[in-house]
């Protein structure tokens, strides 16, 4: 193929991928029976971010059937940067995996984990699946196919699973946040205030405080922004994580109305660019229905804006 995929190339990948997804999938649920059986694990760097031998086994089986299938396709994988290998965006088309997203899920049982794969060409995202075996969620989308749920052997529903509803203010959404693997006092300091700020009652003496209905972890980036697309969550920020956990979950969110940016000066035009996918600062927020007032999109974009003036903006570790 060439760099330019068609929509038929699209679809074509599409049902090998969420066939690889779901095979994947049940590598990752004989690792879950395996860990509870044994209670071994492996820290990658403190007790928080896990790793396990099946994150590099469930990467090895999808990128051994992706590049059989795709042989020309660039590949970019989590353990495979763990490991060393560097693999630069161009505009060929490139498949950048997570292999389970959630590890620290994963080892505790707790079953907000999947497997994401994502399909970037022309430096954006145009492809992702993600498949929660725990769940028997599958989420999916291809550029300009819209984006879809499928789970319990039920027909795929579209997303957002329910009509896109107005959100006059952050004091009524339900926001995902996570603590991350970083937990050094400044992360955790600057987390930690923004945090207060967004839940806080401003009444009560939270100055500048937001007072959303709640805060929500999922511990998973990519179900995060799954979330998001369907319409459970109003809106995700995060800042640390990396192309792997964001590339697939953006395009299908995307798809599903929501807009997605990076950092507090990213410009708000809702492209998945180079510069967003590297960057390590995301937000997406969902589809917004049009009030009388005021067109989706524009409160989209009034929102995240109100909730950059709201969180600190710092740097993740390297």
């Amino acid at each position: 193929m060439t760099s330019t995929l068609s929509q038929a190339d699209l679809n074509a990948i599409l049902d090998f991928t969420i066939a690889l997804a779901r095979k994947a999938g049940a590598l990752i649920l004989e690792g879950s029976e395996a860990i509870r059986a044994s209670g071994a694990m492996d820290e990658k760097k403190n007790s928080v971010d896990l790793v396990t031998e099946y994150d590099v086994r469930v990467e090895e089986l999808v990128k051994s059937e992706l590049s059989a299938k795709f042989p020309t396709f660039k590949f970019i994988g989590e353990e495979s940067y763990a490991a060393g290998a560097r693999t630069s965006l161009t505009d060929e088309p490139t498949f950048c995996v997570d292999p389970i997203d959630g590890t620290t899920n994963f080892v505790h049982g707790f079953p907000a984990v999947c497997v994401s794969i994502g399909l970037i060409s022309g430096k954006r995202p145009v492809l992702g699946v993600l498949y929660n075996p725990f769940l028997d969620q599958l989420y999916s989308a291809v550029k300009g196919g819209g984006a879809f749920l499928a789970q319990g052997g039920r027909p795929p529903a579209r997303l957002p699973l329910a009509k896109p509803r107005p959100l006059p203010s952050l004091s009524q959404a339900l926001l995902g946040i996570e603590w991350g693997s970083d937990r050094s006092a400044d992360m955790v300091n600057h987390k930690g205030d923004s945090f207060k700020r967004l839940a806080g009652n401003p009444a009560e003496g939270v100055v500048g405080g937001r007072m959303a209905h709640s805060l929500r972890s999922l511990g998973s980036a990519a179900l995060n922004f799954a979330m998001v697309a369907q319409g459970g969550l109003d809106l995700y920020w995060e800042i640390g994580c990396w192309p792997w956990d964001v590339c697939a979950g953006s395009i299908i969110a995307q798809e599903a109305g929501c807009f997605v940016a990076g950092s507090h000066n990213s410009p708000l035009d809702n492209d998945v660019n180079q510069e967003v996918l590297e960057g390590r600062k995301y937000i997406v927020i969902r589809a917004i229905g049009d009030s009388e007032t005021e067109k989706g999109v524009d409160a989209q974009k009034r929102l995240i804006k109100e909730f950059y003036e709201t969180v600190d903006d710092f740097e993740p570790a390297k």
